[in-house]
């Protein structure tokens, strides 16, 4: 029985195909009932043929009107066909679909033509938070557009974080620009200090992808300061422009012995109260932002705080607060286990004590029959413990695994997983552990052991696998319109795809989500040297759905 589709998504699947008709016009509603989309109309690249509306079709015949192409003409794909046109041209591309034996022919006319390459600019482009730019492709009478935002104008106001490229007459530009943004950041060095004589201070600027100068000459974030003086930092911020400033530092009085006490390590649960005694204190600042003169702390942190002595100078110190790695022990619920099993129970949070019921040491404990279990653990002061009961029976659970999708000719081994070593029947009464699969189907275990009785089925299926990515192990960018770019070649739609290309030592120098953008063998304008690449590629196939993973190296070749 053929299944139905709800009315609701019967009427959001058709509205597309509606779209598509007011688009298309009427021309092809009186040539076809079922329109088709083209994903390329570049010479020699690949043209991805979808049917918009492939519900009820029992089989097709595509014809891509090329007779250069022989018997590449045609495809008998349901999912998708692909063709790849060597000529410009107009073709008139025919689909004829078969619905209960009804045959619906489809035609529409598609121009194959030569791409536009241009450099739309840097590869990666860095601007302030906020910022806008503009990227701009050749302005070409009556072509047509399409960023990857969808916009259809020869230019793209950039204002997100985004790889940006562009497709003129449905051809893909291999370029595109990665853009990036720094957050606008906030430099303040705080207001001036009067301190005493003795003390000193670390002034701090540290923000997001900026680099600095103080100055002293001192290009880090951060700055010690023991003398007298003002102290001026110039932050430089990539893409945003340049942000200052100054404080100016006093150091006067005696010296004044101040100390928060050495840095703490509590235990999970537990703060602390931090209240030093002085006397001679007039006012209190802390990081936390608390005025006095003590403050609790419950989580990690880096504590400072600014004390007033007499009216006359100030005293700082910081501390470091943190929290002991043993966290609240859990071995888990209460359970139940088949006989022959074991269970493992674990409290390792590295070096420390561990003390289980039966007088044990060690971190892992492994239960091997039914009952109460407890551990004790120490790490340094701070302790934790926990229990379980673990009961056994007779069930008996066996896995072999999820469906399975293989290459043709590939040979698969099942094997039954949570079987013990008991007694297997197969669906065609073998009665082995493993059973070879050789072909699609059906396979079925019952497995027998002390637990009792279980089953368990998996479906195993073949596909072609000539749908994989390939791509090529050197090319020439010397810009004589042969193998000028390094991109891939698919025979099937994908989707989800990235790739990434690494120099020898480790550094990323190409990245890009779009399949059809290539590697033109710059790096920041430059054309790279003669080396070789390591490339990493991700990607699933629209078919199959699953995630494939590749890698492998370039040559780069004047």
């Amino acid at each position: 029985m053929r299944s139905q589709m709800p009315k609701s998504l019967r009427l959001l699947y058709l509205i597309p195909v509606l779209l598509v008709n007011c688009l298309l016009g009427n021309d092809v509603a009186a040539q076809g009932k079922t329109p088709f989309t083209v994903s390329s109309t570049c010479v020699n690249d690949s043209s991805f043929f979808q049917i918009l509306a492939p519900m009820g079709i029992d089989s097709v015949k595509w014809i891509f009107g090329d007779p250069l192409s022989a018997d590449k003409d045609s495809s008998k794909s349901i999912r998708g066909a692909f063709h790849i046109y060597q000529n410009t041209g107009t073709y008139a591309d025919t689909l004829i679909a078969w619905r209960n034996g009804v045959a619906d022919t489809t035609i529409q006319s598609i121009t194959i033509v030569t791409p536009v390459i241009f450099d739309l600019g840097p590869q990666d482009i860095t601007l302030c938070e906020g910022a806008t730019m503009t990227l701009n492709a050749p302005v070409i009478p009556g072509a047509t557009y399409l960023w990857q935002d969808s916009s259809t104008g020869s230019s793209i106001l950039v204002d997100t974080s985004a790889t940006y490229k562009v497709k003129i007459n449905g051809c893909p530009n291999p370029d595109s620009v990665n853009i990036f943004y720094t957050p606008i950041p906030v430099i303040d060095l705080g207001k001036d200090l009067i301190l005493c004589t003795g003390e000193h201070i670390a002034l701090d600027a540290t923000a997001q992808n900026c680099t600095y100068l103080w100055n002293t000459g001192n290009t880090e974030p951060t700055q010690d300061v023991t003398t007298s003086g003002t102290y001026h930092v110039d932050v430089f911020p990539k893409g945003c422009p340049q942000m200052s400033d100054d404080i100016t530092i006093t150091f006067t009085g005696a010296p004044y012995p101040f100390s928060l006490g050495p840095d703490t390590l509590l235990c999970p649960g537990e703060s602390i109260r931090v209240a030093p005694n002085i006397p001679e204190a007039t006012r209190w600042e802390w990081s936390t932002g608390a005025v006095t003169p003590a403050v609790t702390i419950n989580s990690t942190t880096n504590l400072w705080a600014l004390v007033e002595i007499n009216h006359i100078c100030s005293v700082v110190d910081t501390i470091f607060i943190n929290y002991n790695r043993l966290k609240k022990l859990d071995l888990g619920n209460d359970t139940t286990i088949c006989k022959g099993n074991f269970l493992v129970l674990t409290a390792d949070f590295g070096n420390g004590l561990y003390r289980w019921q039966d007088g044990s040491d060690q971190a892992t404990y492994y239960v091997t029959k039914p009952g109460y279990y407890y551990v004790h653990a120490q790490i340094g002061r701070c302790e934790s413990d926990d229990s379980i009961a673990v009961s056994f029976e007779d069930t008996l659970r066996v896995n072999l695994g999820p469906d399975t999708l293989l290459c043709r000719n590939e040979v698969y081994q099942l094997r039954a997983t949570g079987a013990g070593g008991g007694i297997y029947k197969w669906q065609d009464s073998t009665s082995t552990p493993m059973y070879t699969v050789t072909r699609p189907g059906l396979y079925a275990i019952v497995a027998y052991n002390s637990c009792g009785k279980t089953a368990d089925s998996v479906v195993v299926q073949y596909h072609d696998c000539a749908c994989q990515l390939f791509l090529p192990t050197a090319f020439t960018p010397n810009g004589d319109g042969r193998n000028d770019y390094f991109r891939p070649v698919y025979r099937c739609p994908i989707y989800d795809y990235s790739i990434s290309i690494y120099n020898r030592w480790g550094e990323r120098i190409f990245y890009t989500t779009d399949p059809q953008v290539g590697w033109t063998g710059r790096v920041n304008g430059k054309t790279a040297d003669v080396a070789t690449y390591v490339w990493i590629v991700d990607y699933k196939e629209v078919n199959t759905r699953l995630p494939v993973h590749k890698t492998g190296t370039v040559t780069l070749i004047n």
